[in-house]
C-alpha cells in the first residue's frame, strides 16, 4: 500500500510539472489516503505486535 501512495505522489509531481492540475490534485489526494490508511494500519499491526510479544516472553 506504502508502494501504491509513492506511485500516486510521483503521479502527481509529474501532473503538477507539466499543469495537469486536476490529475495533479486527484492523485495528490488518493496519495494521502493511502498513506493514512498504511500508517493506522502499521501502528496496528505494531500495537498488537507488541502486545502478543509481551505476552509470549513474560
Amino acid at each position: 500500500m506504502l508502494r501504491w501512495a509513492f506511485i500516486f505522489l510521483i503521479i502527481a509531481i509529474i501532473a503538477g510539472i507539466f499543469g495537469f492540475t486536476d490529475v495533479e490534485a486527484a492523485s495528490a489526494t488518493i496519495a494521502q489516503w493511502l498513506f493514512g490508511i498504511f500508517l493506522v494500519l502499521f501502528l496496528g499491526a505494531l500495537a498488537i505486535g507488541l502486545f502478543i510479544g509481551a505476552k509470549l516472553f513474560s
